[in-house]
């Protein structure tokens, strides 16, 4: 008998066998780590470690026991996918040959491999020799092999004894009672497994892809009157929806649990613990299952079984097959599964193409992108019998009843509407219209079944007469007019001789001038020097504007296959050398949390800077965003503070000489496509030479956020760190500095902040984002590190890399702290780029740039 057969009539004579009273015996009591534990990702230093068969690896640190001893059970560890390129701490379901032994093929040669329903850092995964580290005052950290912390559970100080993982794979941290302190089960990721609930305003959000383990724009929650499931854009758009009527109290939450055989939703609408809807399930189970939000918005039922291992057996949503949102990727059209794009009336498809001519399911996109500069050239394109993955959206400003035209022009005359979709019956002139801002997959209609007609409007553009910036060129005009005014020169100097000659003198001083900065040299290691011409290119005749600020506009571009922002500088008061030597400045100066400077164009008439691209835009975009799509996770909101906190470090402490911002505020820190934040903008920065305790320089910095020592003008780089204070408490609260919306009591968030602290209350300001709810302790701490920052005194603020560390837990937060902070806000009057317009009188020779 082979080994293989061999195991197979053990585990069926155990299942036969093993009474009930056996399998509650004290021998399967949970597994246990203490405080003061360090984990290492490295196979040598971790006993289970097991490689499966499709290149998936796990490397378990807390194993349960399964019932059987042999079957399916839960553990928690590293894990990483068949590419391996990242792991993940995660709890996962695993199949176990004895005790304590992962076993990579299992009892039958089925699909036995490893399946995550919990992780981390499915945004950052880690390397080799990463670190999970259980504190000896009770937070459980994860963190790069470099030190960088990625996650923790932020638990410190609240009593923490030890963790362990249940039968039910529940990840917790217990009291020294047992209790619960910090559990898996109140932070969901993608998956349910059995027992557990999703709560109101609890998600579970997909992937991005199969591959790709981020969170994706698919998600499932539960509102107050029942389950939906949505993709997200502006506003987000639902496809499933599963309501209970009634009036529900707003005390007492709403949510659904997920049991064996259904999914049980509960309201305050029934007996409390009686669900008053359920889903169906397939029937009850004795074996391992769990629901997962897939990538492509179905939600599935996992079950494993004996002879063919995990397997699918239920579609919970149960939706037809082209109702989903990204069936057909974004401007897809389903029919019957099968995926085009649009085509047009005339069936022309000269507007749309596959993403991937193999893969048409991955969506279309439009071969000229539409441009907000250039509205003159948007069109309608007509696809008749079409209509939506699912005629819903949450909230009715987007979703209206008008007559068709309108609905139509209403499309045109938005530049965020992507298309005008139609809903109409013959019997009625007026019809359902939705315009929505980002466009996921269409459907063929089939008004025999559905009883009403569609039309789709598709916004198109052929970019023919696109708009420029306003770059300043010579013109012949300007050089007739220039020649009469030598004309008249030189007939003035015949008149007056010695006025003639000085005239003559000043003349021959600026053309040596002009022809010194033509031959201006290239300094190795400076970023590339491009003609306007090339940038004009680059930017499809300046095309795509991304945004608009004091100092001029940002254009999209491409040079050769990288994306890059080409910012185009209005107005600059400066000459070209001083430009100059800002650009070989900073252009010199590279670090992972800086906007990396490419190129720049210098010239008579035009300054234009090239930057990296960065796909995410500002970080005020995300904060201070009502939008529910644009609320970033606490993981994420920490890892862009502790980014801003390494790019200040960088510049103040480890460059040639220090290098002081100066305009630190949100608008000037970027997010790049994994939301890794960069510091841009150095136009109004200030070198300071190492021996230089602080210099004289005229106040310059944007209104809200600028330190009490701007009112002598003498600064140190610890002027940045005061604004670093301000972005903290605006990302913790969610809010600006300065909102003129807020009662007049509440306009400056600082001065609210220093009400807080005085009343020993800082949990009211935290609990004002919704956001934070969750984490109070944790942004509590936040808060404080931003009250260091904030100290009056600029030598009592921490310095940029004693923040890094305290960031990264291997610091302490300073307790001797003064509570009566200074706030400068009325030292600026409200303009529209908002910079400064009070200065002192002494202008400073290292001054990198003027305004702009």
């Amino acid at each position: 008998m082979t080994p293989v057969n061999h195991r197979r009539c053990l585990v069926l004579f155990l299942l036969f066998s093993v009474s009930p009273l056996l399998l509650a015996q004290e021998q399967l009591e949970y597994p246990s780590a203490n405080l003061s534990t360090l984990w290492v990702n490295n196979p040598s230093q971790i006993p289970h470690t097991v490689e499966f068969e499709d290149g998936s690896q796990v490397r378990s640190i807390l194993l349960r026991r399964s019932p059987l001893f042999y079957g399916l059970t839960y553990a928690c560890g590293f894990y990483c996918n068949a590419a391996c390129n990242g792991f993940l701490f995660s709890v996962f379901a695993v199949y176990v040959d004895s005790v304590d032994s992962i076993d990579s093929v299992g009892i039958i040669m089925g699909n036995a491999h490893p399946q995550v329903v919990w992780s981390a850092n499915r945004a950052t995964p880690v390397g080799a020799n990463a670190t999970l580290h259980l504190t000896d005052l009770g937070d459980l950290v994860l963190a790069h092999a470099n030190g960088t912390v990625v996650w923790s559970t932020g638990t410190a100080s609240r009593s923490v004894a030890g963790m362990n993982i249940s039968l039910s794979g529940n990840l917790v941290l217990f009291d020294q009672s047992g209790a619960p302190v910090w559990q898996s089960f109140e932070h969901p990721t993608d998956t349910l497994v059995l027992g557990q609930t999703l709560k109101e305003g609890q998600k579970l959000d997909a992937n991005v892809s199969i591959t790709n383990w981020s969170k994706g724009p698919v998600y499932l929650t539960v509102l107050s009157d029942g389950l939906y499931a949505f993709i997200a854009s502006t506003p987000p758009q639902y496809y499933y929806q599963h309501t209970v009527d009634g009036n529900k109290s707003a005390k007492t939450p709403s949510y659904v649990k997920y049991t064996n055989g259904s999914l049980d939703l509960f309201t305050l609408f029934a007996t409390p613990g009686t669900p008053d809807k359920t889903i169906s399930l397939p029937p009850a189970s004795s074996s391992v299952q769990f629901m997962r939000l897939e990538y492509d918005g179905h939600l599935r039922v996992y079950e494993w079984t004996w002879i063919q291992g995990w397997q699918v057996t239920a579609d919970v949503l149960a939706l037809d097959v082209c109702a989903y949102p990204m069936v057909c990727g974004e401007y897809g059209i389903c029919s019957n599964g099968q995926c085009s794009c649009p085509a047009g009336e005339s069936g022309s498809s000269s507007y749309f193409k596959p993403i991937d001519d193999r893969r048409i399911n991955l969506g279309c996109s439009l071969v000229t992108p539409l441009s907000c500069q250039s509205m003159q050239d948007h069109q309608l394109l007509t696809v008749d019998d079409v209509s939506y993955f699912s005629f819903k959206i949450s909230g009715a400003a987007a979703f209206e009843k008008i007559d068709e035209a309108s609905c139509k022009q209403t499309c045109l005359n938005n530049c965020s509407c992507k298309a005008a979709l139609f809903q109409y019956s013959e019997s009625v002139s007026d019809g359902y219209c939705f315009l929505p801002t980002q466009l996921f997959s269409l459907q063929n209609n089939q008004p025999s079944l559905t009883y009403f007609n569609s039309s789709a409007y598709i916004k198109v553009e052929t970019c023919i007469n696109c708009s420029k910036p306003a770059i300043r060129k010579q013109t012949k005009e300007n050089k007739g007019s220039s020649r009469v005014r030598f004309i008249v020169g030189i007939i003035v100097a015949i008149v007056v001789i010695i006025l003639g000659g000085l005239l003559l003198v000043y003349v021959r001083r600026r053309k040596t001038t002009e022809v010194e900065e033509d031959d201006f040299p290239i300094v190795p290691g400076m970023p590339t020097r491009f003609s306007f011409q090339h940038l004009e290119e680059a930017t499809n005749n300046f095309c795509k504007k991304l945004g608009q600020g004091g100092f001029g506009s940002v254009f999209e571009g491409s040079i050769g296959d990288q994306k890059v922002a080409v910012k185009c500088l209005d107005g600059v008061g400066q000459g070209k050398r001083e430009f100059l030597a800002e650009v070989e400045t900073i252009g010199s100066i590279h670090h992972i949390n800086l906007v990396k400077l490419i190129g720049f164009c210098a010239d008579k008439f035009n300054r234009l800077l090239v930057y990296e691209y960065m796909s995410n835009g500002s970080l005020d975009n995300w904060i201070y965003s009502k939008d529910q799509t644009h609320i970033l996770d606490w993981q994420t909101l920490c890892k862009i503070i502790t980014d801003i906190a390494k790019g200040l470090s960088y510049i103040h402490e480890e460059c040639r000489q220090r290098i002081a911002h100066l305009d630190i505020k949100p608008q000037n820190i970027l997010l790049d496509d994994k939301f890794n934040a960069k510091l841009s903008d150095f136009g109004l920065a200030k070198l300071i030479d190492r021996d230089q305790e602080q210099v004289m320089t005229r106040m310059r910095g944007t209104r809200g956020y600028l330190a009490p020592e701007w009112l002598t003008s003498v600064i140190t780089e610890k002027v940045d760190v005061y604004s670093f204070g301000v972005v903290i408490v605006e990302i913790v609260c969610g809010r600006k500095n300065l909102d003129y919306s807020q009662p007049e009591e509440s306009i400056h968030l600082i001065s609210l902040l220093q009400e807080t602290l005085k009343m020993n209350r800082l949990e009211e300001i935290v609990s004002r984002n919704d956001n934070m709810k969750l984490h109070v302790e944790e942004a509590i701490k936040m808060i404080k590190l931003a009250v260091w920052c904030l100290q009056n005194d600029s030598s009592k603020r921490p310095s940029m890399s004693t923040v890094v560390k305290v960031l990264q837990g291997a610091a302490t937060i300073e307790t001797d702290l003064d509570y009566d902070i200074v706030t400068t806000a009325h030292l600026m009057r409200k303009e529209q780029d908002n910079y400064l317009l009070y200065a002192s009188s002494t202008p400073s020779a290292s001054l990198l740039s003027g305004p702009r």
